[in-house]
């Protein structure tokens, strides 16, 4: 059965030139309660047999395509202003306005945009134009995508470092050039993280891990909820040992070199970090909210050419077909379906041969007994006697 997280797309042979007639009568036939618009399916160039057949088994692939890209532009946007639900309203429209505003038209419908995709071109000319334009999308999304969380990530890893506890944090705003001993050939200041539960332990250990340690030479610097950071002067000849003693006491000697200028360098990178992050999420927030807008209309586009293929394998010529748009209700779902199954039943001759059954949704199944070898599997699928697709809401 067809979600009811979609708006159902439905086409059938038109009667008497008039769309109205398929809108009216599938509107009487799923009641007031339930929101239904024409939806426009242009006079395209079929071609040959042989290349709808080909272009049918094509477009399922297309349509996966489309559609993913639709849902991860929406998905890059819900990122973009933190799951805002507000926000995302603001920026997940199409031609500028809600997205069912785009597709029910506030009650006139969908319209094929001729002016774009032209009004009877060739299927398969359409279909290319459809699918260069989404690739270029893409292609474009991924670029500036690229750029924005390269610019993201290394201000993030900036923000990282003045974060968290003494034993991982830069310490280039903690340390003081006076907690060190400097330009000595010998000696040399070591930071090192004492977890706060082994405090005794540094007390009573620290002078004795190696030989040369300076006696009485640690100083607390600074300390947080989880660390003391403690300095302690050795002779740089056992420095490695002192290192690889501490590691084995669970004391966590930080790589720390004193620069005068390092601590300027890192506030000046942070905060041209900051600029141009916020620059490129304002760069692809723009892009990525006119992308979905354009990704979603040739997504649209593409259904009404799949609508128009599969109308013409399965009635022929002339291409005289009408749609609508309806939009179901969850509580009602499986009951709008069934009474729009039931209503266009008399398609079933016409489209499947007089052998048919109607499965559990009130649609028609052929008979098991008329059908075998590779196409049982897709015979047992899910039909109906009108042509139905799908097309997502966007959830905001």
């Amino acid at each position: 059965m067809p979600s009811d997280l979609s708006y159902w797309l439905i086409s059938a042979p038109l009667k008497d030139g008039d769309p109205n007639i398929m809108l009216n009568e599938v509107s009487s036939t799923i009641g007031k309660d339930v929101e239904v618009a024409t939806w426009e399916i242009p006079e395209l160039k079929a071609g040959t047999l042989s290349s709808l057949l080909t272009l049918s088994d094509q477009l399922p692939k297309l349509d996966n395509q489309f559609t993913s890209t639709v849902s991860k532009l929406l998905d890059t946007l819900r990122s973009l202003v933190s799951d805002d639900s507000t926000k995302l309203a603001q920026h997940a429209r199409v031609n500028d306005r809600p997205a069912e505003e785009f597709l029910l038209g506030g009650g006139g419908g969908f319209r094929w945009d001729k002016s774009r995709w032209g009004s009877g071109g060739k299927v398969l000319e359409v279909v290319d134009a459809l699918t260069k334009e989404m690739n270029s999308i893409e292609s474009i999304q991924k670029q500036k995508s690229q750029s924005y969380n390269l610019a993201k990530g290394s201000l993030t890893t900036i923000q990282r470092k003045q974060q968290g506890n003494l034993s991982q944090r830069s310490l280039l705003d903690v340390v003081n050039k006076n907690d060190l001993v400097e330009n000595s050939e010998f000696l040399e200041t070591l930071i090192v993280a004492v977890p706060k539960n082994s405090q005794k332990d540094w007390a009573d250990k620290y002078e004795r891990l190696t030989s040369m340690v300076v006696p009485r030479s640690t100083q607390r610097i600074a300390s947080d909820d989880d660390y003391f950071l403690q300095t302690v002067t050795v002779f740089k000849k056992v420095k490695e040992d002192f290192i690889h003693k501490c590691r084995e006491n669970k004391f966590i000697v930080r790589d720390f070199k004193w620069d005068d200028s390092a601590l300027e360098k890192q506030k000046k990178e942070l905060a041209e970090l900051g600029v141009e992050e916020k620059e490129l999420w304002t760069e692809l927030l723009r892009l990525t909210r006119i992308n979905f807008s354009e990704a979603y209309q040739i997504l649209a586009h593409l259904k009404t050419v799949r609508l128009f293929v599969e109308s013409v394998l399965r009635y022929g010529l002339p291409a005289d077909y009408a749609g609508v748009i309806v939009r179901p209700e969850p509580k009602t779902a499986v009951k709008t379906l069934r009474s729009i199954s039931d209503h266009y039943s008399y398609l079933a001759s016409a489209s499947r041969g007089p052998s048919t059954k109607k499965n559990k949704s009130g649609g028609s199944t052929s008979n098991s007994e008329d059908v075998g070898g590779e196409w049982a599997s897709i015979m047992e699928a899910e039909y109906y006697d009108f042509v139905l697709f799908e097309i997502p809401k966007v959830i905001t």
